[in-house]
């Protein structure tokens, strides 16, 4: 083979570029620009370099240009041309290029194995030690967008997980067995294990469920997309709004669907109008035409799992049917505590956690919106801050009727011991 030349890139050396770039993988880890960046950077005419061997590009150096500061985005190269000098050639003419237009430092960063270190090498490069490389991808790509927000989903603010006080047992099966193998599907499929796609959450209202849902798609970065069986129906009919739903939801990447009440559309078939059992029949084939996906998980929510129909909660729709209950006394307190501290108030959590026994999350934001106001009123009329004490929250807390009674707690222990799937 004859020798190369290196000479400024042009627009007609697009297509020759991208030939090369895909030849050029050496490293299991993929760059860490993505090859759009590079062509952007290209498109622009930032500045970048080819190597031509007998009219051919065999070879290239892209950059990107940010104030005084320059980014290598791809050096690439036909594997023939490797370890001959080409990749030192390429870098020193793009030095030069760069150093020339008034860029005071040059930055690189690849893969370990990746093309062209031994020329960064080369070239008197300074590797940095002691650097941890940190990065985090967006789940929703920007074609996604205009989908989703016709869709009526929602992107969750981050933080969601993190307010959820109390529950702690629940946060910790839900962030088991659904949010580490979704967010660490590589490792999961390491151990055999198989993605979850879709949960079943049920226990008394006020608990939680809704909560939850919000929650895991903020911790997973995911969109959330609630479905409202009464609007499907409006539109469409019930049968066909969720078939055309469901394959709307195919055409994202990443996505969390939550029914609640799902009780309302999938109840018991015995003695149900035709109407009634095409709905749970059309759901169920929706369910296993989303399990064949990879990237959503549908959650599904009910006051009552004993209404649901018998084939909904089968092995092989739900991968986990789990309780959501009234809170303990420790889940109360760290509850109470939140509340307390946000409203800076000078209360016991202990004595508020005891007396609230059977009160759901809802009831005890209740009592405490309810005190907050009152102190806001308080402090509005009188120009003095008033702080709330234990009396005034245990005053409300004796005003307010639990929404889970003693007979709703019985039953849903016993729905727990005959349902639960954990």
């Amino acid at each position: 083979m004859t020798g190369w030349r290196v000479r400024d890139y042009s627009r007609d050396d697009l297509e020759a570029v991208l030939r090369v770039d895909a030849e050029s993988v050496a490293a299991e880890e993929p760059p860490l620009f993505p090859l759009s960046d590079a062509v952007a950077a290209l498109q622009a005419l930032d500045p970048a370099v080819v190597a031509v061997a007998d009219d051919v590009v065999v070879g290239a150096a892209v950059s990107r240009v940010e104030g005084d500061t320059a980014w290598i985005l791809r050096l690439c190269m036909s594997p023939d041309w490797r370890r001959r000098g080409l990749g030192s050639a390429m870098i020193t003419a793009l030095e030069h290029r760069l150093f020339g237009d008034g860029v005071r430092a040059v930055h690189a960063v690849l893969p370990e194995g990746g093309t062209g270190a031994a020329a960064l090498h080369n070239c008197d490069f300074g590797a940095r030690s002691g650097l941890v490389f940190f990065e985090k991808h967006g789940a929703v790509t920007p074609q996604a967008i205009s989908m989703l927000s016709s869709l009526g989903a929602e992107l969750p603010p981050p933080g969601l997980w993190q307010k959820v006080a109390g529950m702690q047992s629940e946060k910790r099966l839900i962030e088991r067995r659904l949010v580490l193998p979704l967010a660490h599907p590589g490792m999961a499929a390491q151990h055999g294990v198989e993605l979850p796609r879709a949960v079943m959450l049920f226990g008394p209202p006020g608990t939680g469920k809704s909560t939850f849902a919000h929650a895991i798609a903020g911790r997973l970065g995911w969109p959330f997309l609630e479905l409202f069986p009464a609007r499907l129906a409006a539109e469409y009919g019930l049968a066909t709004g969720l078939t055309r739903r469901f394959d709307e939801i195919t055409r994202l990447d990443h996505v969390l669907v939550f029914i609640d009440e799902v009780e309302e559309i999938a109840g018991e078939r015995g003695g149900a109008d035709a109407t009634a059992v095409g709905v749970v029949n059309e759901l169920l084939k929706a369910i296993v035409r989303f399990r064949g996906q990879e990237g959503r998980l549908l959650v599904c929510a009910t006051n009552n799992v004993t209404t649901l129909d018998s084939a909904f909660l089968r092995h092989g729709r739900f991968d986990y049917v789990l309780p959501i209950g009234p809170p303990d006394l420790g889940a109360r307190t760290a509850l109470w505590e939140s509340y307390l501290t946000r409203a800076g108030a000078e209360a016991e959590s202990t004595a508020l956690a005891s007396a609230s026994e059977g009160f759901t999350p809802a009831d005890i934001a209740h009592v405490a919106r309810t005190v907050s106001q009152a102190q806001f009123e308080r402090t509005f009329d009188t120009g003095t801050r008033a702080r709330p004490t234990t009396d005034a929250y245990l005053d409300t807390i004796r005003a307010t009727r639990p929404t889970v009674s003693s007979a709703m707690v019985q039953e849903f222990t016993d729905q727990t011991r005959r349902f639960a799937r954990i």
